[in-house]
């Protein structure tokens, strides 16, 4: 799958900067999962937007305290099954899921760069996926290069990680202007928009 070199760059970042990187795309892949939530009646997608709410807090406040493994268990709870639902969005759905549990184990291992370069691919092979479910063909890595959406992507993803190289230290202010930013656009990273 597509390498992204933004992979060898956030080995500079520490762990703060990568929780928040991993924390701005599941933001975008938010819509994915709540968008399949209303088509499907599967659940109601607040369990994931409270997760997500809680990894923000753990970032904007610094002593706050939240059971991660209590989260991982709920979050796994709420992961649809690709088996059970004959509808594409079920897999856009699922890899919302994946990487919010990226970021719940990168707080449990304290391991976070590993995390953030998955949840950076995982993001990609959902538009890349995407992509090549709406042509109906395989696609290779250099023709999937090519995809406006994919350069888009890479595109958020530098602007996301130039923003987080540029603090000297933990940026509350810019935390939460990427978390408000991200939300007010609503757009995932296939396109989806959910009102």
């Amino acid at each position: 799958m597509l390498r992204n070199p933004i992979h060898l760059r956030l080995a500079k970042l520490d762990s703060w900067r990568h929780i928040t990187f991993m924390a701005c795309l599941c933001e975008r892949m938010y819509p994915n999962y709540q968008l399949f939530c209303k088509q499907t009646s599967f659940l109601n997608p607040i369990r994931y937007r409270i997760i997500l709410d809680l990894i923000w807090e753990s970032l904007i406040i610094k002593d706050s305290k939240i059971d991660f493994d209590n989260q991982l268990e709920k979050l796994e709870e709420v992961i649809p099954v690709a088996n059970d639902f004959d509808i594409y969005g079920v897999h856009p759905a699922i890899d919302a899921c994946i990487a919010l549990s990226e970021i719940i184990h990168s707080y449990l291992s304290g391991e976070t760069l590993e995390s953030a370069i998955e949840v950076s691919k995982i993001s990609i092979r959902t538009i890349a996926m995407f992509e090549m479910t709406q042509t109906g063909k395989e696609m290779s890595d250099e023709e999937l290069k090519e995809l406006l959406t994919i350069e888009e992507e890479w595109d958020i993803q530098w602007e996301i990680y130039r923003l987080l190289a540029a603090c000297e230290e933990r940026d509350v202010a810019l935390i939460k202007g990427l978390k408000s930013d991200l939300r007010e656009v609503g757009i995932s990273n296939i396109g989806i928009k959910v009102t």
